[in-house]
């Protein structure tokens, strides 16, 4: 039997090996052109899973004549090869935006709903606005038609750049995180919940970026917080008073 930490490296791989199998094309590209769209946009977001910074959003609208070759999901892809194909992607496409909902939101409202937020600010960014977008298995609050595909940075090359876009941005976030918060190594592991990093918040606690609602995060923070038990036990008794030595009696002569 598998224990949960090996449980859940095993899923991860699964689902990393269905990926590679799926062929990134323009497919739902093409069918939105067909139907009459000009500006397909296509909108993903990354960190979704971190324990530290914010979830980021990218939505990009790619031009119907031009071919960006190698384009995948970004979990998929080497990091370098990403950076070669974001600088291509900024390059050749009509329109890119950025977008991204920091800790605090997060914690207020949700990953789920903070992931949702994310990728409507960044579609509502791009300009020229789009009139058609592919989202990547999430319905979101926008104007224009949205078309949801499951495995959609898998399977779409517009929400693959999107995904790249992001993924990138956020990286280089993180390394500059890195020169704030040194102790948390997060130039490596991006926020992630590595067994390094989770170390090190049972050890220090989290930083002011860290996301409190986050298990591995909260449960960090309850390690190092004082006892209001005790704390207000003794404001209760009140100081403690010394013990003194019993009084023998005094003979009195009369």
């Amino acid at each position: 039997m598998l224990k949960p930490g090996e449980e859940q490296r095993s899923m991860s791989t699964l689902k990393l090996r269905l990926l590679k199998k799926l062929k990134c094309t323009l497919k739902y590209e093409k069918l939105a052109w067909a139907e009459g769209a000009q500006l397909v946009a296509g909108v993903d977001e990354v960190g979704r899973g971190a324990l530290f910074g914010p979830v980021v959003a990218a939505a990009v609208i790619l031009r119907p004549d031009y071919r960006i070759r190698g384009l995948r999901d970004s979990k998929l892809l080497l990091p370098e090869v990403r950076e070669v194909l974001a600088a291509r992607i900024r390059e050749h496409c009509i329109a890119y935006a950025i977008a991204s909902v920091d800790a605090a939101r997060i914690d207020e409202i949700n990953i789920y709903w903070a992931s949702v937020e994310a990728l409507a600010m960044a579609v509502k960014k791009l300009q020229p606005a789009p009139d058609h977008v592919l989202v990547d298995a999430l319905k979101i609050d926008v104007d224009c038609k949205q078309t949801k595909i499951i495995h959609g940075d898998a399977l779409s090359c517009s929400i693959a750049a999107a995904s790249i876009i992001a993924k990138v941005e956020r990286d280089h976030w993180m390394r500059d995180f890195e020169a704030q918060y040194p102790l948390y190594g997060l130039a490596s592991n991006k926020g992630y919940s590595t067994p390094k990093h989770k170390a090190v918040l049972r050890e220090h606690g989290p930083s002011p970026l860290h996301r409190q609602s986050f298990a591995p995060v909260w449960m960090a923070q309850a390690d190092h917080a004082p006892d209001l038990f005790t704390e207000l036990q003794q404001q209760v008794e009140g100081p403690s008073v010394p013990d003194t030595p019993d009084l023998l009696p005094v003979a009195v002569s009369l």
